[in-house]
């Protein structure tokens, strides 16, 4: 079975079930597995799929993949993103982490860091960050996503709006070429930008993968971030805006 065919069959059980695994394409299609990983990264660089572990599922659009699947996502880009964003963050620093796969490695990374004080929204950070006894951590309370440990709605905004910390670490769920940062839901989406309007600085974290994602719902603009912690920008034009609006890029 040629490229082409290959990936025209990958494509399509993609399409039928949301998901495909390596090993089950390369016993149907009588190749090995290197080189359906091989496919799969092409059809992942032109925006087609996304990886996770074991294979790779459907770009979303209007709902986001299943939480598990995203922490597979690019995990070893995120844990390069979140050490390159701890070192961004002293010691004696206020800071608040949003939902997110790559925020909670943000949050593994700030283990040997020393009297913080970490604001979040996310269960699964606060508990990462109770096991550093030199943090406090706040939870802002909300109505709880079980989907993902995330808390949202008007308590949780309400929650946020009596803080001033000195950093917003905040993810998205897609990128557009023009620089608007994007997520899915609308309740989640008003949280972030009360984070941002709460901070004195944002820094956004979040893998080139986004750039090939899309989602319905504004957060805001790069034009508002202070840093950008990526592994890769694809755009030059983006990088040019970024100079001009000062958001710092650090490429990991």
């Amino acid at each position: 079975m040629d490229t082409d065919t290959r990936h025209s069959l990958i494509r399509a059980r993609a399409q039928q079930t949301g998901k495909v695994i390596a090993t089950d394409l390369a016993d149907e299609t009588g190749v090995a597995v290197q080189t359906i990983r091989r496919d799969l990264r092409q059809l992942c660089a032109a925006g087609l799929l996304e990886r996770i572990h074991g294979g790779a599922v459907l770009p979303s659009g209007v709902s986001n993949i299943g939480y598990g699947d995203r922490r597979a996502l690019n995990r070893d880009t995120k844990i390069r993103i979140a050490r390159a964003t701890a070192r961004l963050i002293p010691d004696n620093a206020s800071l608040f982490l949003n939902i997110g796969t790559t925020t909670e490695a943000v949050a593994h990374a700030l283990h040997a860091h020393r009297n913080l004080m970490v604001v979040t929204n996310n269960l699964n950070v606060a508990n990462i960050l109770a096991a550093n006894p030199a943090c406090d951590v706040v939870v802002a309370g909300g109505s709880l996503r079980r989907s993902d440990g995330g808390l949202v709605g008007d308590l949780a905004a309400l929650a946020i709006d009596r803080f001033k910390v000195d950093f917003a670490v905040i993810g998205a769920s897609a990128i557009d070429q023009s620089g608007d940062l994007l997520d899915f839901d609308p309740e989640e989406v008003r949280v972030s930008q009360q984070i941002i309007a709460a901070a004195r600085a944002t820094i956004l974290v979040a893998d080139s993968s986004k750039f090939t994602r899309k989602a319905p719902v504004k957060i805001a603009s790069l034009a508002q971030v202070d840093h950008f912690v990526t592994d890769r920008v694809p755009s030059e034009a983006l990088i040019n805006h970024c100079t001009d609006w000062e958001t710092r890029l650090t490429l990991v």
